[in-house]
């Protein structure tokens, strides 16, 4: 046999070892991307990836802050307001990221390719630090977590920062085994990414290797020799701290500090630490005590639902780290390890833990929907010592039979334990991830109501005014409703806090108005009843709002409430067998009053005024309506907008969520009001 045919047979039988773990890559890519079309078309419930989302649109525009026409009415959340404009808490590396997506077709196209990368990068780091058949199995067990799945089909940090993490072990071991400098350059690369990506996630991950990297630098400098190894220390270092660089000159252009991160400017207590934590109106004090009840509630969730093969996934990897321990650790398998180790006690430092759970006695929390992502780099040795934990329990089944049976029943028997093992791993997988499949695919069909009137496309050349259920920002919790960078899109979305103003910057557009009725409350209760109003702007010397009231059989009296600024007066109505009542204000000479009444308050030149009028039927049976509308004035003129309306028979939802959705209710109620020019 010629050499040539040799080092082609060689080469064909190290390419076929790559067969496996691409088809893997690609069913975590199918995988990665189904979730995310049919379970979250309209995101998760971490309000995290509109902030992704958006700033991936502004890296594509060239932009790192936006400018909005209207302050005060388009601040995305998360993002920070400066002199120089908003920017997001975050930094730019994941957004990038997303951003490559859009650039071949949709930002959704990443998401698969991140998935695909994670299999590949993982088949890789273990099979250097084991071999070809435990890396093949760990991509395999992987493939079968339930946080991997999820995390891998929403527009969140953890899975992309992960495939940075896992590209900096494999080029690590690459680099030791092979002596080459280059694979030392692309170790420092890539941890240097992975460090501006999240820089306490890639310090935890980057931990066990840069104590390896110094272990070994012993000799060197004890014999101050410049060394191939010293050379590889100095290219990772090297690129390394370019990598740290970078992140510290981005946080110079942004916060105009290279010490202060993004997230630091946004929430200077929301960080890592004991004590005191505090981010918007949420503050806590974070004690040692409490760090380790959370983290233990976080890693009790790991690994009961979380973790590959859900319950099963730890034991078993446990089981392969004896395996290990017996068999005399590599050091690429302690590293590993070690991994785990700097994971699980890193993370007691950080009050994030706290919150992912909600309740620390009974987690309600974000980590109910999308389990515990700061432990996400977790999956990487759990994978590794899971795989290799089966493959050690397969070789004694199989050398228990081969030494019992003979040969030919040695294999059947060996493969009929194997075959059901495997069923009842494949069973138990597939049952945690089906129940975290099926918890977000009913929060998707909240979202899916909440939606309907976007459907199938929001309306052109509009602007249209969101409500803030919690606090003023976009965004939040309207993931799929985001403006262009540039606030030019087909469709502009505001808050309703100066609608005038927001008007008044997009003059040739058409206004609406959504709203919903019901509690936002995706995880319980009923979905929203949502509607989409055309609305106007009405201006004159005088206006006049007229609203119709409708008022069931049993009303006795009907209280009006005429308020603006700290001023109210009212009017008190006995209607007498009728099914509904007209209520008629005036704005004019400075003031607002009802129609032919002696009842008026003064209002500012700009005012919110607000109608409550409050349905007795005696013995505490009753409800409420409320008619909302802005008023300004400008060079003799009023203007004000088509009224916001509500219909409040719950008390725990007015303000927001009870908006009027036409059409008359069964006790008659229903309300109408409109604008028009004295």
């Amino acid at each position: 046999m010629t050499g040539g045919r040799i080092r082609r047979l060689v080469a064909r039988a190290r390419g076929s070892q790559f067969l496996a773990p691409a088809a893997l890559a690609v069913v975590a890519a199918l995988a990665a991307y189904a979730l995310s079309v049919t379970v979250f078309p309209y995101h998760s419930t971490n309000h995290d990836e509109a902030v992704y989302l958006q700033q991936a649109a502004m890296l594509l525009d060239g932009k790192l802050f936006l400018h909005p026409p209207v302050e005060g009415s388009f601040r995305p959340w998360f993002f920070v307001d400066s002199p120089r404009g908003l920017y997001s808490k975050y930094s730019p590396v994941v957004p990038v990221i997303y951003a490559l997506g859009e650039i071949v077709g949709a930002y959704r196209y990443a998401l698969p390719a991140v998935a695909a990368a994670n299999v590949a990068l993982l088949y890789g780091v273990v099979r250097e630090a084991f071999d070809h058949r435990t890396g093949l199995l760990a991509a395999v067990v992987l493939l079968c977590s339930p946080l991997f799945l999820v995390q891998s089909a929403v527009f969140l940090p953890y899975a992309p920062t992960t495939m940075l993490n896992l590209a900096f072990a494999l080029a690590y071991f690459r680099a030791e085994r092979t002596g080459s400098v280059r694979w030392a350059a692309v170790t420092g690369a890539a941890v240097g990414l992975a460090f501006f990506s999240r820089p306490y996630t890639g310090v935890l991950f980057a931990a066990p290797f840069v104590s390896h990297a110094v272990w070994t630098l012993r000799e060197p400098l004890r014999k101050r020799h410049v060394s191939p190894l010293f050379r590889r220390r100095v290219a990772t270092a090297g690129l390394g701290l370019c990598g740290v660089a970078v992140a510290l000159a981005y946080n110079a252009v942004v916060t105009g500090d290279p010490l202060v991160f993004p997230y630091q400017a946004f929430a200077p207590l929301d960080g890592l630490g004991f004590g005191r934590r505090e981010i918007l109106n949420h503050e806590i004090q974070y004690t040692l005590r409490l760090a380790l009840r959370a983290n233990a509630g976080v890693l009790e969730q790991f690994v009961t639902d979380w973790a590959p093969f859900g319950v099963l996934g730890v034991p078993l990897a446990a089981v392969g780290a004896l395996v290990t321990q017996r068999r005399g650790w590599a050091w690429q398998q302690a590293v590993l390890a070690g991994v785990a180790v700097s994971v699980v006690v890193g993370n007691v430092y950080f009050w994030g833990n706290f919150n992912v759970l909600g309740d620390v006695e009974d987690p309600n929390g974000l980590i109910t929907t999308l389990g515990p992502y700061y432990h996400f780099d977790l999956l990487v040795p759990v994978s590794a010592f899971v795989a290799t934990g089966v493959l050690a329990a397969a070789d004694r089944v199989r050398d228990a039979a081969t030494s019992r049976l003979s040969a030919n029943r040695a294999v059947v028997a060996t493969l009929v334990v194997l075959l059901v093992s495997s069923a009842v791993l494949g069973g138990v997988a597939a049952s945690a991830t089906a129940e975290q499949v099926r918890d977000n695919a009913e929060l998707t069909d909240h979202y899916e109501a909440a939606y309907a009137p976007f459907e199938p496309h929001p309306p052109a050349n509009s602007v249209v005014f969101l409500p803030d259920p919690y606090g003023d920002w976009l965004n939040h919790p309207f993931q799929a409703l985001r403006n262009d960078p540039g606030f030019d899109g087909r469709t502009v979305y505001a808050l309703d806090e100066r609608p005038l103003a927001v008007a008044d910057a997009y003059p040739d557009r058409a206004l609406y108005r959504y709203v919903y009725r019901g509690s936002w409350s995706p995880y319980g209760g009923d979905p929203v009843d949502p509607d989409l109003r055309r609305i106007h702007v009405a201006s004159g010397e005088s206006l006049a709002v007229d609203t119709e009231l409708g008022l069931p059989s049993w009303t006795q009296t009907v209280t009006v409430t005429l308020s603006a600024g700290d001023e109210e007066t009212y009017v008190t109505l006995t209607p007498e067998n009728a099914s509904s009542a007209n209520v008629e204000l005036v704005v004019a000479d400075g003031r607002v009053g009802f129609a032919g009444e002696n009842a008026s308050i003064p209002l500012d030149d700009t005012d919110s005024v607000a109608l409550d009028a409050h349905v007795d039927g005696g013995y505490g049976a009753g409800f409420a309506y409320r008619v909302r509308f802005p008023v300004e004035r400008a060079d003799g003129e009023y203007r004000t907008m088509t009224p916001y309306r509500e219909l409040c028979t719950d008390l725990r939802n007015c303000e927001g969520s009870a908006a009027y959705v036409p059409g008359v209710g069964p006790d008659g109620s229903y309300v109408n009001a409109s604008v028009r020019r004295e």
